[in-house]
C-alpha cells in the first residue's frame, strides 16, 4: 500500500466519525509495514477534548506495542494535526506524518513546525507531508460543518 491508500482508509474512519456526529477526521498508525491502529475522532462521544483521532490512535499503538515510543512509525490523518496532536506525536516519537486536507492555508507545515519546535522546546522533529487527497479530505469535513449550519 501506498500513502494514498493509507489516506482512503482514513477517509473511510472520518465517515465513521460522521455517522457518529462527530468531526470527521479519520488516522490511522503503521508500524514495520503493519497498521497497528485505527481510530476517528471520539471527542464528542467521550465527552473529552483530546480524543482527536491522532491522540486515540497513538494511545492505542502504544498499548498494543506495550511501549510509549513508536520510533519508526508513521501516523496517517485525514487532516494537518493540531498543536495537542503534535506535541503527543512528538512526545511518540513518530517519524513521518502523511494527512490530507490542511487546516486553514496551504503552508509548508515543516516550516511552521521549526517554529513550535524552537518555542516549546520539543525533542523529536517528525517529517510531515500533506496534501494526499487534499480535496477529498476538505470535502468530508466541510460539508460536516455546512451540515451543522443548516
Amino acid at each position: 500500500m501506498n500513502d494514498k491508500d493509507y489516506i482512503k482508509e482514513c477517509l473511510s474512519l472520518a465517515k465513521q466519525a460522521k455517522v457518529k456526529n462527530e468531526i470527521p477526521i479519520g488516522a490511522l498508525i503503521i508500524k514495520d509495514g503493519v497498521v497497528i491502529s485505527k481510530s476517528h475522532n471520539l471527542s464528542i462521544s467521550n465527552n473529552d477534548p483530546t480524543a482527536h483521532a491522532e491522540i486515540n490512535v497513538i494511545r492505542d499503538a502504544c498499548k498494543k506495542i506495550n511501549n510509549y515510543r513508536l520510533s519508526n512509525a508513521v501516523l496517517y490523518t485525514t487532516l494537518e494535526p493540531c498543536i495537542m496532536c503534535i506535541g503527543a506525536i512528538c512526545e511518540a516519537r513518530i517519524n513521518r506524518v502523511v494527512f490530507g486536507a490542511y487546516s486553514n492555508i496551504k503552508t509548508d507545515t515543516n516550516e511552521d513546525f521549526k517554529l513550535i519546535k524552537k518555542k516549546y522546546n520539543l525533542d523529536h522533529t517528525p517529517e510531515f507531508f500533506g496534501g494526499i487527497l487534499e480535496k477529498e479530505c476538505a470535502l468530508i469535513i466541510k460539508d460536516f460543518f455546512k451540515a451543522k449550519r443548516r
